[in-house]
């Protein structure tokens, strides 16, 4: 068995890098650490995520054609301080809510919304205590 020790980064795919950074960068206050291009010509750009040590990898390879995301393929959940309070920033930036808000069992409420290549984002607000959703 091989054993893993942490994950590092989980790359995505995006058509247009500059508008997918400022989508990440500009609304959801991630931080590009790092922006690159690789041998092969794929442009690459690297964001922190606060608290976390995992990276998210966004890679932009016109030459692969577009990038297609069928639906409930992938997402990415992000914890946010408070719920109503984000709910009215996407309000104000225009950026449609696609599902929710819905309360769990525990107590955590989220909502879905698409960032620009058609990748879910889920934001999820946990009471103090719950450690998942």
């Amino acid at each position: 068995m091989i054993t893993v020790k942490k994950l590092l980064h989980t790359r995505m795919r995006v058509n247009d890098m500059e508008r997918t950074l400022a989508f990440y960068r500009d609304l959801l206050g991630l931080e590009v650490v790092e922006q690159k291009v690789s041998p092969r010509g794929s442009h690459l750009a690297f964001l922190a995520v606060p608290h976390s040590e995992e990276l998210i990898e966004l890679c932009s390879f016109p030459a692969s054609g577009p990038v297609h995301v069928p639906e409930d393929l992938i997402h990415l959940a992000f914890e946010v301080e408070n719920l109503d309070d984000t709910i009215q920033e996407l309000e104000r930036r225009h950026i449609p809510i696609t599902d929710g808000p819905t309360r769990t069992s525990s107590g955590s409420r989220f909502i879905f919304i698409d960032a620009p290549d058609g990748y879910e984002i889920e934001l999820i607000e946990r009471p103090p205590g719950v450690t998942t959703a």
